[in-house]
């Protein structure tokens, strides 16, 4: 089977400059990196290893607890901020869309109850759909190391949803996507509910057959722990400690490697509707959520 829709990846990656403007110009907010001598124990337990022996060291901790979103930790991306996201659905801050509780992070699209006009920075669009996403931009980003998300995205079995755990860099530094990079820790089709697809995205010097796949065979229904391990040299992608993918990349001239992956990434969370062969039908159930149980890094 073709992996399918990657070319809407354009949609979030072209908005980057916006989202960094939005974020970064809220008060108080700057792009901040938690430092080795972190005192956050990610989980409240022992730590991973690393493949040297030497236990990885926190760096970030969300585990949900609470009842409403940690500000500190999470920036909420809307589409009237920074025109984030397509002309499908509509991102917005709401209780209804985002939120916080029993112990999971819950992200919703949904279909509201009438069409309304979705304003952007550079225009409006009607819609009846709205979405959710969230990143730590201005709150958090790290170069390598280890991300873990563990999530259960919607039980769908039909077209029409798209959930989406990433990793974004905080600038522009190397240009345009996908040249400036991406990692895409797990990408879930609704369209293809028996797996979750990974991507690393760059600008190769020549092929490179290793930065996807589509034999991940898992069920996103499910809560299961999604990692990317993020070196110098390889960017790995285990689903529930099983390597799923491995790349070890070369950038197209002029950048030389570690380029682009050796600047500080973002975590993004996002529920949207899904594009092309994956488009909304009358028969995608909504409305869909994507609950996340943790995020934990380490450096």
């Amino acid at each position: 089977m073709p992996i399918t829709n990657k070319s809407h990846l354009l949609r979030w990656c072209r908005a980057l400059p916006a989202i960094a403007a939005a974020a970064l110009a809220l008060p108080g907010c700057t792009t901040a990196v938690a430092g080795h001598g972190s005192t956050i124990r990610c989980g409240g337990g022992t730590p991973p290893v690393k493949p040297d022996g030497n236990a990885w060291v926190c760096t970030f901790d969300d585990e949900f607890g609470g009842t409403n979103l940690d500000g500190t930790k999470w920036f909420i991306q809307t589409t009237a901020a920074s025109g984030f996201g397509g002309a499908t659905e509509c991102f917005v801050a709401g209780s209804n869309n985002i939120s916080e509780g029993n112990g999971v992070l819950s992200l919703t699209v949904r279909k509201e109850a009438a069409p309304f006009t979705c304003t952007t920075p550079t225009g409006s669009f009607t819609t009846q759909y709205t979405g959710a996403t969230v990143n730590t931009l201005g709150r958090f980003s790290q170069a390598y190391g280890r991300f873990d998300v563990r999530a259960a995205f919607p039980a769908a079995t039909v077209a029409g949803l798209q959930s989406s755990l990433w990793l974004w860099p905080t600038t522009t530094k190397y240009g345009s996507w996908p040249t400036n990079g991406e990692i895409d820790i797990a990408e879930e089709y609704s369209q293809h509910p028996d797996r979750v697809i990974p991507f690393v995205h760059y600008t190769p010097a020549s092929p490179d057959p290793n930065v996807t796949n589509n034999y991940c065979m898992i069920d996103p229904s499910q809560f299961h722990t999604y990692t990317a391990i993020w070196t110098t040299s390889k960017i790995t992608i285990q689903f529930d400690g099983k390597t799923c993918l491995s790349d070890s990349w070369h950038p197209a001239a002029p950048l030389v490697k570690p380029q682009p992956f050796d600047q500080p990434f973002m975590v993004a969370l996002t529920q949207a509707l899904g594009l092309n062969s994956n488009a909304v039908t009358a028969s995608t159930p909504l409305p869909a959520t994507t609950q996340i149980d943790y995020v934990r890094v380490w450096s």
